[in-house]
């Protein structure tokens, strides 16, 4: 049986492959043909992911969508959720969450029972996926409430923002310096960063 495995994180600094290894034993163990592997670094409040859109279209009915936990696969509203696992059934994938055991049961479900597990299982990952919302809303609202708490405190405070990034300014100079009629997009793809870097090393690099 086919397996796709998805491996998200929400940002750069967390890397989307920490899971990779642990998945693929889980693969091996439940002896499943590992089809494809797809890892991205996206917020799991957003439903247009490239990688996950990849992988629901080139899975075939009946291949196994196989996460680390629901968290992974999703932190979207109601509204999102509700689409994403319309369009998992109506591919005919089954969703095995490593962290889930009662999902476990979907790599060979038998009769009746597998049908209880099923039902048991859908409730499981409705709910995981609900408190997984909820946690994203409540942490935004505690950054919310902590850059209000400060400028309260302190009317002239602004937000400082992420740091840079030395190392990756570095090779991005590097790359104009060795490609000077390369384009912006064509750097931000070598050098793995957004365009926008890219525009600003340029811009601060003529000034300095």
């Amino acid at each position: 049986m086919n397996a796709h495995l998805y491996l998200r994180a929400s940002t750069k600094d967390q890397d989307a492959n920490r899971a990779k290894v642990a998945l693929e034993l889980f693969a091996a163990e439940k002896g499943l043909n590992i089809a494809g592997i797809y890892a991205e670094n996206i917020s799991g409040t957003k439903l247009d992911r490239p990688q996950l859109l990849s992988l629901l279209d080139i899975a075939e009915k009946g291949d196994i969508l196989l996460v680390e936990s629901v968290d992974r696969l999703s932190r979207l509203s109601q509204a999102d959720w509700d689409t994403l696992k319309a369009t998992i059934k109506a591919k005919g994938l089954r969703l095995v969450v490593a962290d889930l055991p009662t999902s476990h049961m979907l790599v060979e479900p038998k009769g009746i029972t597998g049908q209880i597990m099923d039902v048991i299982n859908n409730m499981l990952v409705d709910l995981m996926a609900t408190m997984a919302r909820l946690d994203q809303e409540k942490r935004v609202e505690r950054i919310k409430q902590g850059l209000k708490n400060k400028r309260a405190a302190d009317p002239e405070w602004k937000p400082t923002g992420k740091g840079r990034n030395a190392a990756k300014w570095v090779e991005v100079q590097s790359l104009m310096r060795k490609h000077p009629t390369m384009s912006a997009d064509e750097i931000a793809k070598l050098a793995e960063c957004g365009v926008a870097t890219v525009y600003r090393i340029k811009r601060e690099t003529k000034a300095a």
